[in-house]
């Protein structure tokens, strides 16, 4: 092999298929995704309509959080390798962002539920 293509970028993203490093990445990205998918419709749910809006929030809080700390051990563990090697670095990091946008539609729905429980929107302590 030539050292010119040693120093070529193509050389060091010819990884394809499953790889264990992105094999591991996909349940906390799943995880993600669940979470702000519950998040989602809890959202949607109109505030007045009695239902399971408290619940879905906390499925939403505890799925992203564990989508995150899943995540994290992830970037941790593959911590000297880089993206397109096929370490699973993106999928953690899509993770990462997925379960923090399932913990903040949990936040608003829980914001939400408390304004409605307390009347006019104003807090009674």
């Amino acid at each position: 092999m030539k050292m010119q293509n040693l120093l070529e970028f193509n050389t060091l993203l010819q990884v394809s298929g499953m790889t264990p490093g992105r094999a591991v990445a996909i349940i906390p990205v799943v995880l993600g995704l669940v979470s702000v998918i519950i998040g989602w419709f809890t959202v949607a749910r109109s505030p007045r309509r009695i239902g399971y809006g408290r619940l879905g929030a906390m499925a939403s809080f505890a799925i992203g959080l564990v989508g995150i700390i899943l995540s994290g051990m992830h970037l941790l563990r593959t911590a000297g390798s880089s993206i397109g090697t096929g370490s699973g670095r993106l999928g953690a990091f899509v993770a990462l962002v997925l379960g923090l946008v399932g913990i903040v539609l949990s936040g608003l729905v829980l914001v939400r539920l408390r304004k409605n429980a307390t009347g006019d929107g104003k807090e009674k302590f």
